[in-house]
């Protein structure tokens, strides 16, 4: 992620997320185990509609990033996902998809969910 001008961004890239069933377990562990006042911080913060809602605009990162989605981690770099700010870096053809998404964090999965 160190080539992608994300810094200053505010998540606007950040959404609609699809995730996997396998991600949605992963993601659900990484926010049990949260500390109280980050979950909480991160969670009230106000977003744009339709934006991640783990994109943490207080630190201007994403507050799972070690557990983020599949298609976060392409962001960037693989065709269809170019970043505005570099398009140049996004040369990779998408992969074929693996397994099928169980809905959309922000849309399907909210806080309420977690």
């Amino acid at each position: 992620m160190d080539t992608l001008p994300c810094k200053g961004c505010r998540g606007l890239c950040c959404g609609p997320v699809p995730i996997t069933g396998k991600e949605l377990t992963r993601i659900k562990r990484k926010v049990k185990n949260m500390p109280k006042k980050l979950r909480s911080n991160l969670e009230n913060q106000t977003r744009l509609l339709g934006t991640c809602i783990f994109y943490d605009l207080d630190n201007d990162k994403c507050g799972i990033h070690d557990v983020r989605p599949e298609i976060c981690r392409m962001f960037g770099y693989y065709e269809q996902l170019a970043c505005f700010r570099k398009p140049e870096l996004a040369t990779k053809p998408l992969p074929a998809i693996i397994e099928d998404p169980v809905g959309i964090l922000s849309v399907d999965f909210t806080w309420d969910y977690f």
